[in-house]
């Protein structure tokens, strides 16, 4: 990617944790500070052409939270998951009202992806 790609997908980047949604804060605050887990999570990290909402490197794992207007980008978003697995990344998707009304549930769906034993909160 050209150089001024780069600073323009860090840019928008850092805009996008800025102004985040209220789901994808609820799911932020369970993921931070390896409260999942143990896993070190990012957000809003640029890969290529994309922002993908959230990163666990070590696991090779995005998280995406989705909200309505998935609903009418199906292809762009397969797109988009299609980029992410030749970057030898899993993608999982859930959408803004499962993170808000069963936020508990989201957390043991992630760390069941993640292969791990521990509680949501990171603590066993």
């Amino acid at each position: 990617m050209p150089i001024k790609t780069l600073k323009v997908q860090r840019d928008r980047a850092r805009r996008m944790r800025r102004e985040d949604t209220g789901a994808e804060a609820r799911l932020w605050n369970a993921l931070r500070d390896r409260r999942l887990g143990g896993r070190k999570w990012r957000r809003q990290v640029p890969i290529g052409p994309y922002i993908v909402d959230f990163l666990c490197l070590e696991a090779r794992l995005v998280v995406e939270v989705d909200g309505g207007q998935h609903g009418d980008q199906v292809a762009y978003d397969a797109r988009r998951t299609t980029y992410l697995e030749r970057q030898d990344l899993r993608v999982m998707r859930f959408w803004n009202s499962a993170v808000l009304e069963n936020s508990d549930g989201v957390c043991w769906t992630i760390l069941d992806a993640l292969g791990g034993e521990l509680s949501p909160e990171g603590s066993g």
